[in-house]
């Protein structure tokens, strides 16, 4: 499997997120912002948490226009998959993959420690290494992680079984505890915690490792 991991000025956990597909047997690949096509044969786009661009304008809002990403919107456009963790999830907000908006955390506050997290569906690839209902711990580490949507598009998420993962207490104000959603077709996901962060017994857990190597035992090579 081929993972190709962007990296924007101001990543800070690309190489967290090599490290955790290469642990699970991932070949990956590192694409610099400006390049404009993914690496041939890429399976899954991971894009990184951080503070792309210091997080002027919005957070991911410049990321979001940079050249890669229209190629990484090309590719879900195939059906292609892509993991936005963190950082990553608000540009995949501000690319129109995902919808809603991560807001400021409702405390005004950074907020970084590890969290409970409920599996809310185990229907994706990416989750279907965890039992659903199950509780796992992931670290989080952000100041805008205020997941925002209209009531329809909460409904919508919530009827279409696209909440990947809630909080078990909600750190940031998050609607409806949502720490993480899937696309329609179930091949985007975008999450606020790090898995990558608790992908190998050094990091005090493992239980972010289940995720990656469901996706490499999954996807097929392109």
């Amino acid at each position: 499997m081929h993972a190709a991991i962007l990296v924007f000025p101001g990543s800070n956990c690309d190489r967290d997120l090599k490290v955790a597909f290469e642990r699970a047997g991932a070949r990956v690949t590192m694409v610099w912002h400006k390049e404009t096509d993914l690496p041939a044969g890429v399976d899954i786009v991971g894009v990184p948490g951080g503070f792309s661009y210091g997080d002027y304008l919005r957070c991911g809002a410049i990321a979001a226009n940079s050249p890669i990403c229209r190629a990484v919107v090309a590719h879900a456009g195939r059906g292609g998959h892509v993991l936005g963790i963190c950082n990553g999830f608000q540009i995949l907000t501000e690319t129109g993959l995902l919808p809603g908006a991560l807001l400021r955390n409702a405390g005004l506050k950074y907020v970084c420690k590890p969290v409970d997290l409920r599996v809310a569906s185990a229907d994706s690839v990416f989750t279907c290494g965890y039992r659903p209902g199950s509780t796992i711990t992931v670290p989080i580490a952000h100041h805008d992680g205020n997941y925002f949507a209209d009531t329809a598009t909460l409904d919508r998420l919530e009827g279409e079984d696209r909440v990947a993962f809630t909080y078990v207490n909600n750190p940031n104000g998050s609607a409806r505890d949502i720490a993480g959603i899937l696309s329609e077709n179930r091949r985007v996901l975008g999450m606020m915690p790090h898995p990558e962060r608790m992908a190998e017994p050094a990091h005090g857990g493992t239980d972010g490792a289940a995720m990656f190597a469901a996706l490499v035992n999954h996807l097929v090579p392109a």
